[in-house]
């Protein structure tokens, strides 16, 4: 038996920052005694459950099995150790693999040699018992396996997603520098929008963030255009079983609320991407996305608004991109009353150039980048939250009290 069909116990990995957000989630999905750990979670979950997190959740990345544990010095253990594994049981010798690893405080140092003693295992196995070996390919292999040492202890896993679960399917084109797809469903989630407002992004790129505001509010799977899972390798898999969960979380799909989610951008080559992307989706070809400068645009009240603005990292506006994060602010104080807004700074520093105080700011990685999402809460009648000038400090109680000190 392997590991995980032992204490049922699975590994989920997640972006840093969404640890709480993503037990959230998963736990509703049916996952048991969840414990935050190094990038991810550990978890338990009966089979059905395990299914259901890799077809519906939106913050998950990967879903690992763990298929093998032991104490693992150095390469020649991990070696002799792997190679004495049923691989049979998980993959056929026709089938493509690949191999990723990570470690932390291992006396095994290069993590691609570590992947690659796990790789000459599994293929030495395989032409010892079958004759030949299977190939491995990097990009889309058939079966994807994990191997992490932390503490020279080896936990040699297989992905039960297939492949990362970010990767929505929607997104066949995308604009240049594009948001992850779990990052921009975690914006979502944290707007707490339910629908009842309208919802726009007026810089949409590629529309990853209004693909995700679709599929969390009409209930799409977030892997609902996914064709294939590792867990359909796994020794145990019960087809009818997964049949049914998928069968009963696509019945759930609804239409969305008429004129409620909408955007648009500068760009033609843009929106015309964002059209084919969502067109995708179920009810994607009934998302309303113009071409527009949003310092064009009419008043945006009473909305939710999110969006992903350039940013000095990766995209620098013609404008400059400090007069650019200025005139967000502009646009945001003067034409969106009564409106909250969501705005994801990939450069952070930009933050200071907005011109308006957030009512909180989040940490967000995205694509390697320490970002922050912040919240502008625009209230109607006034500038929401503008950033005060310091006070002068003679102007100070503290200063002026010791002034009457001295006298």
């Amino acid at each position: 038996m392997f590991a995980y069909q032992h204490d049922q116990t699975f590994f989920a990995q997640i972006a840093e920052g969404l640890e709480e957000l993503g037990a959230e989630e998963i736990r509703g999905l049916g996952a048991a005694e969840i414990r935050p750990s190094f990038c991810g979670l550990h978890f338990k979950a009966d089979p059905a459950s395990l299914y259901r997190i890799n077809y519906q959740s939106r913050l998950v990345s990967r879903v690992l099995a763990p298929l093998a544990r032991f104490v693992c010095y150095d390469t020649d253990r991990l070696y002799r150790m792997a190679r004495q594994l049923p691989w049979k049981a998980v993959m056929g010798v026709d089938q493509t693999l690949a191999v990723f690893a990570n470690l932390s405080n291992s006396k095994i140092r290069h993590s691609q040699y570590a992947a690659l003693c796990l790789k000459d295992a599994i293929v030495d196995y395989f032409r010892e018992d079958c004759g030949r070996r299977p190939d491995v390919r990097r990009v889309d292999p058939d079966v994807w396996f994990s191997l992490f040492i932390e503490n020279n202890r080896a936990v040699i896993s297989l992905d039960t997603s297939g492949g990362s679960l970010h990767r929505r399917g929607y997104r066949q084109e995308g604009t240049e520098a594009p948001m992850q797809e779990t990052v921009a469903a975690a914006i979502i989630l944290w707007t707490g929008w339910d629908g009842s407002l309208p919802l726009v992004d007026p810089m949409c790129g590629s529309g990853t963030l209004l693909a995700e505001a679709l599929m969390h509010h009409c209930r799409i799977p977030a892997a609902f255009l996914r064709r294939q899972f590792g867990f359909e390798r796994m020794p145990d898999f019960d087809r009818r079983l997964w049949s049914s969960v998928k069968t009963t979380a696509d019945r759930a799909i609804r239409p969305p609320p008429a004129d409620r989610i909408s955007g648009g951008d500068i760009a033609a080559a843009a929106v015309q991407t964002a059209r084919a992307n969502l067109r995708r989706l179920p009810h994607g070809a009934s998302i309303r996305i113009d071409i527009s400068d949003f310092k064009q645009r009419n008043e945006l009240s009473g909305r939710v608004i999110v969006c992903n603005p350039p940013y000095g990292i990766r995209l620098r506006p013609t404008s400059g991109t400090e007069p650019f994060y200025r005139d967000i602010g502009d646009f945001l104080k003067q034409r969106c009353a009564g409106s909250t807004a969501f705005i994801y700074f990939g450069d952070r520093e930009m933050l200071k150039h907005i011109g308006l105080k957030p009512s909180w700011k989040r940490p967000l990685k995205s694509g390697g980048l320490d970002g922050r999402l912040a919240k502008f809460e625009m209230y109607a009648g006034r500038e929401a939250s503008p950033r005060r000038p310091p006070t002068p400090p003679d102007a100070r109680p503290d200063a002026r009290r010791r002034q009457r000190e001295t006298r």
